[in-house]
């Protein structure tokens, strides 16, 4: 009889303190709720804190601008495969959630007239498609960083709980399928806790490590979804995962579009700015999937720059020091410090790398999570919520436009929170009773990593997950590829339920969290190669040597992969907004 785990019980549960779980915790803590907000790191480190671009959001402060327009951009980014009714929701929302953050202290750019300055994003557009707008509200190119300070701030105001470096391992259930809770592990101790909540949200960010190359954190290591996954939960959209056009070529640290929005352009060897062939409107402020194709494109048919003719030049020294040092003064560090250039002088040396998983946990916009019931009926999952890139409202579809994660970790973030406190007086009211065997799967994931001998080796196996990954679906996408990509990842099942740990002790081992993390990483891999191999068409990003066009017969839906047997189900796309007239698929074009 294993010895019964130490319960702490709050009104709601948090896990992940990036930017939507800082938002839904603030509204549940300005409720008088009791939150408990846990972290793998300190809030202000999450990688919320990586985002440089903006916010989007149709203030019309540097021009007419209007919420239909910031709809029709998101409908026509997602290549139709977004949910139109949380697309509405969202571009309503913005503005109103980018004001209420400036009022928490955010240090937004200002206009000579005191208003936020706001910046072109690519895919965005005037009146419907005419010409570029500038919809991204920005505090120079450290957005995101500015985000969590304010939010974060705001919390410690608000008297949120937070609990740093702590790792959750597994959602807890009762037979009915409420969702009860977490079981967390103290990085300090090596303890296992249960975080019993009257509801639940995950905020746990993206998986993009699945990759060998990615902007994304170490610690974007998919643990909603390996959660949700191992639960029984369907993971929604996962072969749609965006490669953003400029990471720094050999380091992969983000670039942000803000530098094209300011006026940077990009050239192949040649000196040619050959997005004019590509997308002769929107020239290099195009949708990002429609710039990456063409930047491995140009790559591909021998216009790459450099001693190997592998990556793009993105010139901005004609914008000027002036402009560089105030709009984007990060962005110049970035390029001394991995790519040893000097913007104000010369290119920036930049690939697609892997960037923002458009799929997760499958939510409406209320953010809470929904599973099949029946042919195109959806169940609300009783406590169960998330939020941020973990969640699948399916606002980006199969493609999120710049600036849109940060105005959906915002929305989402306030929605869900706003969701819970409702439940919470309707149905919440009392802790429903613990399962006698809570925590017990927990204990022994963690008691056979701890025992486990002449195993799988964790830094290799993760490897070949992401030279796997990297190899077989990227990109462009072929059919053999992802047919020996699907078989190489499910041969990697044997390895991580082996996985080999030496180090045995209690005290921050980092070589216990991270075997876990791998664990979860495993689940996103699987469901992507698997989503990805099975889906016959290209739509967003998603971009098959065999199917070149879209599919709206056969494939307007969304995919949903499940854990047991990699079982595919497909829900349909909600193509129905909740107060306009519906945005019909047609041809994309920019």
């Amino acid at each position: 009889m294993l010895k019964a785990l130490p319960v702490r019980k709050f009104d709601a549960v948090i896990v992940g303190a990036g930017g939507s779980g800082l938002r839904a915790a603030l509204e549940l803590s300005h409720a008088g709720l009791k939150v408990a907000a846990l972290s793998k790191v300190f809030p202000t480190r999450s990688h919320t804190v990586a985002a440089q671009g903006g916010v989007g959001a149709a203030l019309g402060n540097m021009g007419e601008d209007n919420w239909h327009w910031h709809m029709y951009d998101t409908v026509k980014g997602s290549d139709w495969l977004g949910d139109q009714d949380a697309i509405e929701f969202m571009c309503k929302m913005a503005p109103e959630v980018v004001i209420e953050l400036e009022h928490f202290g955010m240090p937004f750019d200002r206009n000579d007239n005191g208003t936020i300055y706001q910046r072109p994003f690519g895919g965005h557009s005037q009146n419907f498609g005419e010409k570029p707008v500038q919809r991204s509200c920005c505090a120079a190119d450290r957005t995101g960083h500015a985000m969590l300070h304010a939010l974060y701030q705001r919390n410690v105001l608000a008297k949120t709980q937070f609990f740093v470096e702590w790792m959750a391992l597994d959602i807890i259930k009762d037979a009915e399928g409420r969702v009860l809770g977490v079981t967390a592990m103290e990085m300090e101790t090596g303890e296992i806790v249960i975080f019993q909540g009257k509801a639940t949200l995950f905020a746990t960010g993206g998986a993009g490590r699945i990759y060998a190359y990615s902007t994304n954190a170490f610690i974007n290591t998919g643990d909603g979804l390996g959660m949700a996954a191992r639960a029984g939960f369907p993971i929604e959209d996962s072969e749609f995962w965006q490669f953003h056009p400029t990471g720094v070529a050999g380091a992969g640290v983000l670039i942000t579009e803000g530098v094209r929005g300011e006026g940077g352009i990009l050239l192949n060897k040649d000196g040619e700015r050959f997005m004019e062939r590509y997308a002769p409107t929107m020239k290099d402020l195009a949708s990002r999937d429609v710039v990456s194709r063409a930047m491995a494109t140009e790559i591909k048919e021998g216009r790459g720059a450099g001693e190997h003719a592998d990556y793009i030049l993105l010139k901005l020294d004609h914008l000027g020091p002036e402009v560089i040092n105030k709009r984007l003064p990060g962005i110049r560090e970035i390029a001394k410090k991995f790519a040893n250039v000097d913007p104000v002088k010369e290119p920036i040396p930049v690939v697609p790398t892997c960037h923002y998983h458009m799929g997760g946990i499958p939510t409406n916009y209320r953010g809470e999570v929904v599973v099949p019931k029946g042919a195109d009926k959806a169940s609300v999952v009783a406590g169960f919520y998330a939020a941020g890139e973990c969640g699948c409202a399916s606002i980006h579809g199969a493609n999120r436009l710049g600036t849109n994660s940060l105005t959906d970790l915002l929305v989402m973030g306030k929605s869900s929170g706003m969701s819970i406190i409702e439940f919470l007086k309707s149905d919440g009211l009392t802790h429903p009773e613990l399962p006698k065997d809570a925590g017990e799967y927990s204990v022994a994931r963690v008691a056979r990593l701890d025992a486990q001998k002449d195993g799988a080796s964790v830094d290799a196996t993760r490897a070949e997950i992401q030279r796997t990954m990297q190899g077989h679906c990227g990109v462009f996408r072929f059919p053999d590829l992802m047919e020996q990509g699907v078989a190489k990842i499910r041969a990697l099942e044997g390895n991580i339920g082996r996985l080999q740990i030496t180090d045995k002790s209690k005290v921050f081992n980092t070589a216990r969290i991270e075997a876990l993390e791998l664990e979860n990483l495993y689940e996103v891999a699987r469901a992507t190669m698997v989503s990805a191999e099975a889906r016959k068409e290209t739509r967003g990003s998603h971009d098959r040597a065999d199917f070149h066009a879209r599919d709206d017969v056969n494939w307007l839906k969304h995919s949903l992969w499940y854990k047991e047997g990699d079982r595919l189900d497909y829900k349909a796309v909600n193509l129905k907004p909740l107060s306009v007239d519906s945005f019909a698929p047609k041809a994309r074009v920019y």
